[in-house]
């Protein structure tokens, strides 16, 4: 571990670096043997194809450059509602927004943006209004909104059911990612010293500070109309809908690793339930109308003691892999610590310790840590539902899940990326093909398309070809004689889906973040926000997919300000094994020429890319999560009119990588439209199907954004865009646009 233990990391900071393996460092010494020139310059894929065999390559035709209509496949605008007479305008056309740092947000020319359900927001009557001196009880937070709000989806409702068209009313279901304890305990971060106890148990945190942070992470769902004037939003306050899923909450383990024995625990000795969802980070929606959740961050939550000689060397190996060596006390949170005197129930805070103390898996929660780190599928529209953990869709450090274009009698595929230092980019193909008769059908849905399909991980070849390898036991060097962490059978590959990944020779990334499919051209698109580390240790060098490494007194420094790669897979197939791919945007300052790669300029250059989402008109918004560029400029919103693969050029870094990468960026094809307040990041990001509001979250502001009228807490929100004239987003951009409401 490099950043879990140092005292005064923040929960949400905890970016792992826990892959050994060398696999972008043996594939780029491969490539490096090939004729780059004849590659890069025209012959695309030739010399490749001589190397690696007949690997298929994919490339967009010159009779496909109109990329003025969208893909919409037959009952994916069940999903995705109808654009009507709005096609993706040429150019954007607000005034672009300028560098802000002020304590205040700042929207475009002519739109309003208002914050909305902050942080302690009472969801049903009877409970008493957020006050500065966060003397809320811990209890009463499962009946309150969360911390530090992230990823969300705007759910249309019409009468009880789901309908992707409504836009009057609907439920707003949104993550709450971690919290800052500082902020919402009413002592502050308190910790007890007690150096005369065991390791673990050094530091204790007190059980209400532990049980409200428990209940603060995790999703709400809230049921929003729409205000009497016809602009914007309000909460229904006595919704039956209005409801909170927090790390207390019974989930069940669907598909393949339920009931298996490396997820049985002491609160379920058969496997197939936990308790818990933990550090939802981005969301995505499923094209039956249920909401995904993720689990990114959940090894701050987990400690582990002095106990390998209890565990096998695999599982040891597995433990490891994803963070948690021996004698590892676990982030700040220190969730194990509290009295077990105090606790309300059984287990309350043990259960976050993973130390292998019994005779047996069923007499600890040595397994607990194998129950998290899974995309988990809510159905906002049954209050009553268990959430489902689809261990199918692999674990790791879930930011987000985006679908491909769903079509009648074919799979439905999905995409995700593991943010950490060097890890992935997985996809996941259902075996069930797409009905649209599912549309509607809840997690029963869920359990057709989510529980049985092929889990694979991507390698980004140097030459601009990429190919997907399957993760399936037996295959691709995952079986019994694996040297590091043998796989004997299906769940253990997708428990350490990272090992997997390893042992396919998957290509390290500089931390995927939100993944997003263009509805115009079907091609992918991930952020890879940073990586200090790219181009400076021996296990992250230099490739063509994560070519910067910023030069400082001649020596490499990583890549500080992250980029947006994107592909299109083989024939436009969405579960095809080969794609096409470039980097469509490089995030940096302005003034940086030397790395200002895709030439912004003042009204759009950005750094660390986070938060990805192209609204159904194709349009791109992309939101920051920075450290790098913020003496400038807070984090921000921008919105973009990216083009297709392989519309750019050839280029050389400043570290001497050569790449491939889109067409420059200009005023016209990007533009900021919202800079947050100082300290935040801007995350979570949804719109109405109407286009007339648009959702963001905002996440550990400064000073005293979102605190109540004459108090100083700050507090994480939502942030509600209307335009000024009651007409749809970037209607002025747009060749037709609906009447004003």
């Amino acid at each position: 571990m490099t950043l879990l233990n140092k005292e005064l990391e923040l929960a949400h900071e905890i970016v792992e670096d826990s892959n050994p393996t060398n696999n972008t460092d043996f594939q780029t010494v491969i490539n490096r043997r090939l004729n780059r020139r004849s590659i890069l310059k025209g012959g695309t894929g030739l010399t490749a194809a001589a190397f690696f065999g007949a690997l298929p390559l994919v490339g967009c035709s010159d009779d496909d450059d109109n990329i003025s209509s969208p893909i919409v496949e037959d009952g994916n605008d069940a999903a995705i509602p109808a654009q009507g007479d709005l096609k993706r305008p040429e150019t954007l056309k607000f005034k672009a927004v300028a560098h802000s740092t002020a304590e205040t947000m700042t929207v475009a020319e002519g739109y309003k943006a208002e914050m909305i359900l902050p942080l302690g927001t009472p969801l049903m009557p009877g409970l008493d209004d957020w006050k500065d001196n966060r003397e809320q009880s811990a209890e009463s937070f499962e009946w309150r909104m969360g911390d530090n709000h992230d990823g969300m989806w705007f759910f249309g409702k019409n009468s009880n059911a789901y309908d992707a068209k409504a836009s009057e009313n609907g439920l707003l279901v949104m993550n709450h990612e971690y919290v800052n304890s500082e902020e919402l305990s009413p002592f502050g971060y308190y910790v007890i010293e007690d150096k005369d106890a065991a390791p673990l148990f050094q530091r204790r945190r007190l059980a209400s500070d532990v049980r409200r942070e428990v209940n603060c992470h995790g999703v709400a769902v809230v049921e929003m109309k729409r205000r009497a004037n016809g602009m914007g939003y309000e909460m229904v306050p006595n919704s039956k809908y209005n409801r909170r899923i927090t790390s207390s909450t019974t989930a069940q383990l669907a598909g393949p690793v339920a009931g298996s024995d490396l997820v049985k625990t002491k609160f379920d000795p058969t496997g197939f339930q936990t308790r818990g969802i933990n550090n939802n980070c981005g969301a995505g929606l499923s094209p039956w109308g249920t909401y995904l959740t993720t689990e990114e961050n959940f090894l701050g939550v987990f400690a582990r003691g002095q106990d390998a000689s209890q565990l096998s060397a695999s599982d040891n190996y597995g433990r490891e892999r994803y963070g948690a060596p021996e004698n590892s006390p676990g982030s700040r949170y220190l969730w194990h610590t509290p009295d077990a005197k105090d606790a309300i129930i059984t287990d309350e805070f043990s259960r976050w310790d993973m130390t292998a103390v019994g005779a047996s898996a069923a007499d600890d929660y040595r397994n607990g840590f194998n129950t998290f780190g899974y995309i988990t599928e809510i159905d906002p529209f049954d209050q009553n539902s268990t959430p489902q953990k689809r261990t199918a869709m692999g674990r790791f450090a879930h930011e987000n899940c985006a679908y491909a274009p769903v079509k009648q009698g074919k799979p439905v595929v999905f995409y995700m990326g593991d943010d950490a230092r060097g890890e992935y980019i997985y996809k996941f193909v259902s075996k069930a093909m797409w009905s649209n008769a599912d549309i509607g059908g809840g997690l029963k849905a869920g359990d057709k398309y989510l529980n049985d399909g092929t889990l694979y991980v991507a390698i980004f070849n140097e030459d601009g070809s990429g190919e997907w390898k399957a993760l399936v036991q037996g295959q691709n060097g995952l079986d019994a004689f694996n040297s590091a962490l043998p796989f004997n059978s299906q769940d253990e590959v997708l428990v350490y889906a990272r090992a997997a990944g390893d042992a396919a020779g998957a290509t390290k990334m500089d931390r995927p973040e939100w993944v997003s499919v263009s509805p115009m051209t079907g091609d992918v698109y991930v952020t890879l926000t940073n990586n200090k580390y790219r181009g400076v240790r021996e296990d992250q060098p230099l490739s063509a997919a994560n070519p910067r490494s910023y030069q400082i007194n001649g020596k490499p420094s990583g890549n500080d300000n992250g980029h947006i790669i994107r592909w299109a897979e083989t024939g436009g197939d969405h579960a095809a094994t080969s794609f096409e791919w470039d980097i469509y945007l490089f995030g940096a300052p302005s003034n940086l020429s030397a790395e200002n790669l895709s030439q912004l300029s003042a009204s759009n250059d950005l750094s660390s890319p986070d938060g990805l989402y192209f609204d159904p008109r194709g349009v791109l918004w992309i939101q920051t999560d920075d450290g790098a560029y913020t003496d400038t400029t807070s984090c921000m919103l921008l919105a973009a009119l990216p083009g297709k693969v392989s519309d750019g050029t050839t280029i050389t870094t400043s570290a001497g990588q050569q790449t491939r990468i889109g067409m420059p960026a200009s005023n016209d094809n990007i533009k900021r439209f919202f800079v947050g307040p100082e300290g935040c990041e801007v995350t979570g990001i949804t719109m109405t199907p109407d286009f007339k509001t648009l959702f963001i979250n905002i996440q550990h502001p400064g000073n005293t954004w979102g605190a109540v009228a004459g108090g100083s807490t700050p507090r994480s929100a939502t942030v509600m865009i209307t335009k000024e004239d009651g007409d749809v987003i970037l209607a002025e951009s747009f060749e037709s646009a609906a009447s004003p409401a």
